[in-house]
């Protein structure tokens, strides 16, 4: 993992992302590591939305609220999540 003797950057990386590091992702990610690479573990940085979604997590749901997990992602549906995941840039 992050930090010990052996880890690659794939662990750096999920660990970073697991975190929430911003910092230490854009450190990563601008030292060309792959966003898609699979740690030891066998799992990528967005392994726990991923691995939610493969086990059957809706994600058309809505809470008690009457709110999708969209909505409540970082801020509600005006968010800065909801907004990437609405309009994400161009990879480039």
């Amino acid at each position: 993992m992050a930090g010990r003797a052996g880890g690659t950057a794939a662990d750096e990386l999920a660990n970073a992302a697991a975190r929430g590091d911003l910092q230490r992702l854009r450190e990563l990610l601008d030292g060309a590591a792959d966003p898609n690479a699979v740690n030891s573990y066998g799992r990528t940085p967005i392994q726990t939305l991923a691995a939610l979604h493969r086990a059957g997590a809706r994600l058309d749901l809505p809470d008690r609220r009457g709110l999708l997990p969209l909505d409540v992602a970082a801020g509600g549906p005006h968010g800065p999540v909801a907004r990437y995941l609405r309009h994400p840039p161009p990879r480039g």
